[in-house]
């Protein structure tokens, strides 16, 4: 964590997550050829990416603890600070926020679509922010609290492991033609990984929300009744609870490869979508991860 959080991610650090993308790469076209068929061969690639992750990640740290045990504990601190994300999904959508206080709307939009879904090149300020949120409230979860329960779990085995899951859900798990069937086994285990990781983040970010300055009352209330006004089982969870402490509403329009579509709303816009509520979202993601670490210190004393 104090790694990630004063480095963040390095554009010299070779990122395991880059061999991971370059692993499914490599898996799909031959398992697209080879497996009896779509929903087979992407069982296949799960099972593969997910076994070869792990057991490279294993082999790292046993290798350097052969040598000393110094070195197989800075190997083990390495590679799980390249499971966490919470300083570069800080820097990532501080990048949008910079550029909408210049009055840059167009950089705004470009570096929002380096990190968002939807498409961004009609969006204007409001929207814009509300990306932003939206991006830090839901990767609160995907992208800091599960890996690092993973990683309290498991060490950076498991942690690398969850994180070839996640990344195998962004590459294939799409519900589209190319993707319904072959990227199906991923997109479901990654569902049911991040089942009480997102649960988990939506309790944390509640009970952060009064060391963040906002609203526990409203975090509490939000998630009980907004949680599950979202396509994923999983990603309406942390956004109605970070919604409910700012007193912003997410949700609603966003258009996909020039297709509008309409989300139910999370949260009561009781206050305007801006800066305040960008850097409150960031608040809460600290703090949910702070209070994980204290209650982890706390109950391995």
């Amino acid at each position: 964590m104090a790694l990630d959080w004063i480095l963040g991610d390095p554009r010299w650090y070779p990122h395991p997550v880059v061999g991971i993308g370059r692993l499914i790469s490599f898996l799909e076209p031959r398992l697209r050829r080879l497996a009896a068929s779509e929903l087979a061969g992407g069982g296949v690639l799960l099972v593969l990416t997910v076994g070869i992750t792990a057991l490279s990640a294993w082999l790292a740290v046993a290798g350097a603890y052969a040598v000393n045990r110094y070195a197989g504990l800075a190997v083990a601190a390495i590679l799980s600070w390249s499971c966490l994300a919470a300083r570069s999904l800080h820097h990532e959508s501080g990048l949008v926020a910079r550029a909408l206080e210049r009055g840059d709307i167009p950089e705004a939009r470009r570096m929002l679509g380096r990190i968002v879904g939807r498409d961004t090149a009609e969006l204007e300020e409001p929207e814009i922010w509300r990306g932003a949120v939206e991006t830090v409230a839901e990767n609160s979860s995907d992208g800091v609290i599960a890996p690092l329960v993973s990683l309290m779990l498991g060490g950076p085995v498991l942690g690398l492991a969850y994180k070839a899951v996640n990344t195998l859900d962004s590459m294939v798990g799409y519900k589209n033609d190319r993707y319904l069937l072959f990227g199906r086994a991923s997109a479901r285990f990654d569902d049911l990984a991040n089942w009480v990781p997102a649960r988990l983040t939506g309790l944390l970010m509640t009970l952060a929300a009064p060391l963040a300055a906002l609203s526990l009352a409203g975090a509490w209330r939000a998630m009980l009744r907004d949680g599950g006004n979202h396509s994923s089982p999983n990603s309406g969870i942390p956004e109605a609870a970070a919604a409910g402490a700012l007193g912003v509403q997410l949700g609603g329009t966003n258009v996909y490869f020039g297709r509008p579509v309409e989300k139910p709303t999370i949260g009561d816009p009781l206050r305007p979508l801006d800066r305040r509520a960008w850097q409150g979202a960031v608040r809460l993601m600290y703090g949910a991860e702070a209070l994980l670490l204290v209650v982890w210190l706390l109950v391995n004393l």
